[in-house]
């Protein structure tokens, strides 16, 4: 093949330290939009950031080259910087340590983004552990529970 081509589409999911519920109504558009900002600046693209008040999940088509170990880090580093400048009551924000990120087909694509966009009512019926929990046993993901949480 004389080009390299690739379509590598991750769901990616992580909370807030101690998955404290600090992501508002009125921080989330914003965050969103930076988030999936900071995914374009690193030559990936954002088809759908969402979340809740304690927790976020990325639709991401990594570029060919990406690394999402790294990729992860930028937008939690970026994320948090900017979200400890909106607010007096963020000046303080952390996200948790670790992540999930999960492989998901391009036929998967348009499940994922409606699962994205209804995370509220999602989350009336489900925390986000159990909802992490389901995640992890649909992949085959084995660890133990007192290192998930922080």
């Amino acid at each position: 093949m004389a080009r390299s081509l690739s379509f590598l589409l991750v769901h990616v999911v992580f909370s807030t330290k101690d998955r404290a519920p600090v992501l508002d109504d009125v921080v989330q558009p914003d965050l969103y939009a930076y988030l999936a900002t900071i995914i374009r600046n690193n030559e990936s693209e954002c088809l759908r950031a969402g979340g809740i008040a304690d927790h976020v999940h990325l639709a991401i088509r990594l570029n060919r080259t990406a690394n999402i170990s790294d990729l992860v880090a930028e937008i939690k580093s970026s994320s948090s910087k900017w979200l400890k400048s909106q607010s007096p009551k963020l000046a303080k924000f952390a996200w948790q340590r670790g992540y999930g990120a999960f492989s998901v087909g391009p036929t998967d694509l348009n499940a994922l983004i409606h699962y994205i966009d209804k995370q509220e009512a999602h989350h009336a019926k489900q925390t986000f552990q159990g909802e992490l929990r389901v995640f992890l046993k649909k992949y085959g993901i084995e660890c133990e529970e007192r290192y998930l949480w922080d």
